[in-house]
């Protein structure tokens, strides 16, 4: 069963999308990288003072795997629009028979 990885950090999520229409060959080309270590899906999502990136991978090892080779280009993107260390996490999906939507 995949897993939903959270990367949440305190960010200008406003900036983050100007760098995003900035260097869209730059986030392309670290997504095309992600598919290839296994990612499933992948989403960014903002507060007025929070960054989350929202993932599908099929196990915490992928993502991990992911991460360090890349993160010599992620983390000065991320050191532009965050002002906090990140939080990430690892969620399975219960079993509690009242889902709906994405697919259930």
């Amino acid at each position: 069963m995949s897993v939903i990885m959270t990367f949440r950090v305190k960010g200008d999520a406003k900036k983050l999308e100007r760098l995003a229409a900035e260097n869209s060959d730059t986030l392309t080309a670290i997504s095309e990288r992600a598919k290839e270590h296994g990612a499933i899906a992948h989403r960014f999502y903002g507060s007025d003072d929070e960054i989350m990136v929202l993932d599908e991978w099929p196990d915490p090892e992928s993502f991990n795997r992911f991460f360090e080779s890349n993160r010599a280009e992620i983390e000065p993107m991320m050191h532009e629009v965050a002002s906090g260390e990140p939080v990430i996490s690892f969620w399975r999906e219960l079993e509690t028979g009242d889902a709906f939507g994405w697919g259930a």
